[in-house]
């Protein structure tokens, strides 16, 4: 444990700027922990939510987070909870594709709606496979030459080209 806090009493000397870079460079490559990253990007434009310092022996009790469930999905809560108390700095890790406030992350909204896309795209697919699908284009293509042929028995009876229109 000595060398843990050595290395903890390190880097809490280093100046903001050097301790953002030198866990930029612990974090890269780790897909785990993309939203540390994205944490320290937003601080180093200045971003970063500033809260409680947090250390090794912090401990976080949110007593004013009550858990209340709707009724309308069976009583249970889908999503955590957000905490009226006061932030604590740090990552915020998603978990399920919320983040720890109850937010939908950005990846996970985008892959419901390329998943929904997706769906949409392959149930027009199959439709159009199927007997009933094809009778209904062949019956829409039909309707479509009717009426292009209206129209042009219209335009030529407002010209007064076809003597025998109705």
């Amino acid at each position: 444990m000595s060398e843990t806090s050595e290395l903890l009493g390190r880097l809490a000397a280093l100046p903001d700027g050097e301790l953002v870079s030198v866990l930029r460079a612990a974090v890269a490559g780790r897909p785990g922990l993309g939203a540390v990253a994205t944490a320290l990007a937003q601080a180093e434009i200045g971003h970063a939510e500033t809260g409680s310092p947090v250390t090794l022996d912090t401990t976080v009790v949110d007593t004013d987070v009550a858990p209340v469930a709707s009724g309308q999905v069976g009583g249970a809560i889908p999503v955590p909870p957000v905490p009226s108390g006061p932030s604590v700095a740090g990552a915020p890790t998603a978990t399920g594709g919320y983040s720890t406030s109850g937010v939908p992350t950005f990846d996970s909204v985008r892959d419901k709606v390329e998943q929904r896309f997706g769906t949409a795209q392959g149930m027009d697919e199959l439709d159009r496979r199927t007997p009933a699908g094809r009778s209904v284009d062949e019956q829409w293509e039909a309707r479509e030459k009717a009426a292009r042929e209206r129209l042009d028995q219209i335009r030529k009876s407002v010209q007064g080209n076809d003597s025998g229109a109705k």
